[in-house]
């Protein structure tokens, strides 16, 4: 007697779920091992549960990119999806503007124009004429800029040169009183010590001129 068939759908009991998955992944890597040995057939497998565990099967005999191109190969279809096939052209349309890009640097530096026909010269010859005359008003901001600064630095010196002045002769005029209150110091303690008066004693005649 036969097994029963069972309807086909998903699973709603998480753990007869898991159950069956193990199963019947365990039985389809049974059946790929045995028809790459039974029919020397090329096979991989790739397997994804619902927790997003990945489980894989490659014949011994290739890789999973063999596989892959081969597979390019046989139908035609990309396995890239729109994002990455955007990705890709947007790396070409990059890696080509910098090869035009180290194309017009080279021209720029006067190499590799043999091959320019003479209005590509002449579009280069205006766009050095504009870089230069860029490069010259920067220069003269720049030029402008030391100036100024140079100015500031000018004012700023003079204004410390004035301010030391200042302190210089303050210090003068402070060393000037200092000594003048010291001589009037040294006067009044020496004056207590001087007479109050001098007597001029009278002449007094000589007594023998007078016998």
């Amino acid at each position: 007697m036969g097994r029963g068939k069972i309807e086909i759908k998903r699973i709603e009991n998480s753990s007869n779920r898991h159950v069956t998955y193990s199963k019947r992944r365990n039985g389809i890597m049974k059946k790929v091992k045995e028809i790459t040995v039974l029919c020397d057939a090329h096979v991989s497998l790739v397997i994804f549960a619902s927790s997003g565990k990945m489980h894989e099967y490659c014949s011994p005999s290739t890789t999973l990119i063999n596989m892959l191109e081969r597979y390019h190969k046989a139908s035609g279809k990309k396995l890239w999806d729109a994002k990455h096939e955007n990705l890709s052209k947007e790396i070409d349309r990059i890696k080509k503007e910098n090869e035009n890009m180290q194309i017009e640097l080279r021209h720029l530096k006067g190499e590799d124009i043999t091959s320019l026909q003479y209005k590509e010269l002449i579009a280069i010859e205006e766009a050095l004429e504009i870089g230069l005359s860029n490069i010259r008003n920067k220069q003269m901001e720049f030029f402008k800029m030391m100036k100024r600064n140079e100015q500031i630095l000018e004012e700023e010196n003079q204004e410390l040169m004035n301010v030391l002045h200042q302190q210089e002769l303050a210090a003068m005029d402070g060393i000037v009183r200092e000594g003048q209150g010291g001589y009037h110091q040294r006067v009044r303690e020496y004056q207590p010590h001087m007479p109050f008066a001098f007597r001029v004693q009278p002449i007094q005649p000589n007594l023998q001129d007078r016998i």
